[in-house]
């Protein structure tokens, strides 16, 4: 079959692999669309802590069931989407229920091969079988929408409650999104790419563009002074970690989704004087993918808007080299 894979820093290519053979409680994939991440940038520029080369990349992915045993809820034909958590179900988070911060927290993709290959063998308890209305394309971007419900539900976002997003990414603009399903009132999201904000735009945001405006000095305006009632940082730099606390008002709440490459200088003493409240999140528990599932099989959200391109598996080094410029693309999924 052919593979994409993680050779070295900057370096991905096409690769042959046999076609995986699954073992006990796994079913076999053939793989529709596997969608790029941030997090397989952070791979591909080799500064992620564990992923070694060579890796078959890809963790947000959807697919066609081939092979599995009769006695589980998947069955040859099914139409799934992968959840990759892999957690260790022992450490106290895990046994909490809370297993997105389980001690050893790995990930499909990651830390095995993952989805930028025709087949993949993947655990039973890892796919979920999509409903009839939700598209295979739909269902590869499932996997971050669940990041931005439980991005949303850790917030005490209110109905009505201005929220700033700092980041016009996936992620971000996925939360603003949910944000609007959960009842904010103006949501305002900043970045620097123009093809991004104008995605912001299309999606009925208040895009601000943060090279040329102080996004802070906007949301005074618009709030008489006082600032937004929940601000999530999606952008992960300096840059946006003072702009967090400046658009923020007193008794906020910050919400920190980006996982930082290098750690930033955080105004605690002006977090003091204000009481605000940081809030951070990690990926998502079971229950928000479920619940990301139900609002595409209910039609609530709209994701074709998000996919700059969709590229055969052949051109995954034109796709990498795409998203290294945030004006060219913003979802990129690969269709096998």
């Amino acid at each position: 079959m052919k593979a994409g894979a993680y050779l070295s820093p900057k370096c991905v290519a096409m690769t042959e692999k046999e076609i995986p053979v699954p073992k006990m409680d796994e079913a076999l994939i053939k793989v529709s669309y596997a969608g790029i991440c941030g997090t397989d940038m952070m791979i591909y520029h080799g500064v992620h802590p564990r992923a070694e080369a060579p890796l078959i990349l890809g963790h947000e992915f959807s697919g066609i069931v081939i092979e599995a045993d009769e006695n589980h809820h998947v069955k040859k034909g099914d139409k799934v989407v992968i959840e990759p958590l892999l957690h260790c179900g022992v450490c106290s988070a895990c046994q909490q229920g809370q297993a997105q911060v389980c001690k050893d927290l790995r990930y499909i993709g990651i830390d095995q091969h993952g989805g930028f290959a025709e087949y993949v063998a993947i655990p039973v308890h890892r796919l979920r079988v999509l409903p009839e209305s939700v598209t295979e394309k739909e269902g590869a971007m499932i996997e971050p929408l669940a990041v931005a419900v439980h991005t949303v539900r850790r917030s005490k976002l209110k109905i009505g409650d201005t929220v700033v997003i700092l980041g016009a990414g996936p992620i971000g603009l996925l939360i603003g999104l949910i944000a609007r399903q959960a009842g904010a009132g103006r949501i305002v999201i900043s970045d620097v790419s123009s093809m991004r904000l104008e995605t912001a735009n299309e999606m009925g945001f208040e895009a601000i563009d943060a090279r040329h405006t102080d996004i802070s000095h906007v949301i005074k305006k618009y709030t008489d002074g006082v600032g937004a009632d929940v601000v999530f940082e999606v952008a992960g730099n300096q840059a946006t970690a003072n702009q967090m606390i400046e658009c923020v008002k007193y008794q906020g709440e910050v919400v920190v989704v980006s996982v930082y490459k290098k750690s930033p200088t955080i105004q605690l003493a002006a977090m003091h004087f204000r009481e605000i409240s940081l809030t951070t999140t990690r990926c998502y528990h079971s229950s928000d993918f479920s619940k990301a599932i139900e609002l595409l099989e209910q039609q609530k959200i709209q994701l074709d808007v998000l996919v700059s391109h969709t590229l055969p598996l052949e051109e995954i080094q034109t796709g990498f080299d795409l998203m290294e410029n945030p004006d060219q693309a913003l979802k990129i999924l690969f269709e096998l």
